[in-house]
């Protein structure tokens, strides 16, 4: 890259030109990013600010990521906005700034007596300007950066990814993909807090994971709650919850059937055995949840019940595939009460997020408008009579609270 410096003596504003070459490279959508650095603020741990440009519900805006020495902090402002905010910040809080675009590099000091100087460049290297959809993407989910992960050691110190940990870094990321795009379709309004509720939450991996990415991410109130049996995973996560200042994150001791129905806008239930999945669908729907994330695990109740008729017998006689269609039978029972109760509803393959093949989700969206269930409803009886089954968990629990007529 070639260089031209220039002094304060010849040119005094440096500030307005590094600003009108910073409005003139969004105006042009050749703006890559810009730095802050040499921080002199009362923020003690703060180091640097990392601007890209975001796309946030359509709308274009800046994405500040200050960077601390232990967190990092995400905020979205629209293009105006951010622009004022950095013209703040130059050079009463940072006196570096580095600015990047697809053809220039230019770089803002001051020295320790305020004096300013501007350095600009052409970039000898092809550069590519990432789009507003690319930014969005990126933007969505979780990075490696995040302190939550060092903490429960998916990175190290240097926030690199822990080899061992590499399926479960994609398991984490593959949840917050589904939770982000069942939000976007969701009523949900992120104007107010959102209540999730994580049943089974173990080590916390996802719990801290969604409730970050509500306010980390998306710049909304978190209101999660991990709900475990296992006393002592819930001292461990509770610790690092205000360890790593994850406020309105906490877990408690209990399990889906003790739980007090709450509202609740989010339900989670990963690897519940068996009727756990019916119950923890029942305390989304009768909580009023916008979205229920369910993956699970055995299905004992109708694998006892089935009667397949004997035309299916030869093909069921291989222990595999009676489980196969207890299984199947089970999970389409779960989705089409769900239906019935105002929801869409999927069934898809995900990956595990345990040393299991049980990678099996359910995922149920709230309808806006509730529609007459009553065909549907007949339907379900008449599958359960196809395979001659007497009792499903889901539909006692519904019916007992006045849920499914």
């Amino acid at each position: 890259m070639s260089v031209t410096a220039t002094t304060a003596a010849s040119v005094p504003d440096h500030r307005a030109q590094f600003l009108n070459l910073l409005e003139t490279g969004l105006a042009q959508n050749s703006f890559i990013k810009l730095v802050l650095a040499k921080y002199v603020g009362p923020e003690a741990e703060l180091q640097r600010v990392i601007i890209k440009q975001v796309t946030v519900k359509e709308q274009p805006c800046l994405s500040f990521v200050y960077r601390y020495k232990t967190r990092d902090i995400t905020k979205n402002f629209p293009l105006d906005e951010g622009v004022a905010i950095i013209a703040g910040l130059l050079p009463e809080a940072f006196k570096n700034a580095h600015l990047l675009t697809l053809t220039d590099e230019v770089q803002l000091e001051y020295s320790k007596k305020g004096k300013s100087s501007l350095f600009k460049g052409k970039s000898q290297q092809e550069r590519e300007v990432p789009s507003a959809e690319h930014n969005r993407e990126k933007n969505r989910f979780l990075d490696l950066t995040r302190p939550f992960l060092a903490d429960l050691g998916v990175t190290n110190k240097q926030q690199e990814l822990i080899p061992a940990m590499s399926r479960k870094w994609k398991q984490i990321n593959k949840f917050i993909e589904v939770f982000s795009h069942a939000l976007s379709s969701s009523p949900l309004k992120l104007d107010q807090p959102v209540k999730v509720v994580d049943f089974g939450s173990g080590k916390g991996y996802l719990t801290f994971a969604i409730h970050d990415y509500l306010r980390h991410s998306l710049q909304a109130e978190g209101l999660v709650t991990g709900v475990e049996l296992r006393e002592d995973m819930v001292t461990l996560c509770n610790n690092a919850a205000q360890r790593l200042e994850h406020p309105g994150l906490t877990f408690q001791h209990g399990d889906v059937r003790s739980f007090a129905p709450t509202p609740i806008d989010v339900m989670i239930a990963l690897h519940a055995c068996d009727i756990a999945t019916d119950y923890a669908i029942h305390m989304g729907i009768r909580s009023g949840a916008a979205i229920i994330m369910c993956s699970p695990c055995c299905h004992k109740q109708i694998r006892l019940q089935i009667q397949s008729p004997a035309l299916l017998k030869p093909m069921l006689q291989y222990g595999l595939h009676l489980g196969q269609q207890a299984e199947m039978v089970t999970d389409s029972l779960r989705a089409l009460y769900l239906e019935a109760c105002g929801y869409d509803t999927k069934v898809f393959e995900f990956i595990s997020l345990e040393h299991t093949n049980k990678n099996k989700m359910i995922l149920a969206v709230k309808r806006a408008e509730p529609s007459d269930p009553a065909q549907l409803l007949v339907k379900i009886q008449e599958l359960k009579a196809f395979y001659n089954i007497q009792e499903h968990c889901l539909e006692t629990l519904l019916q007992a609270d006045g849920l499914l007529k």
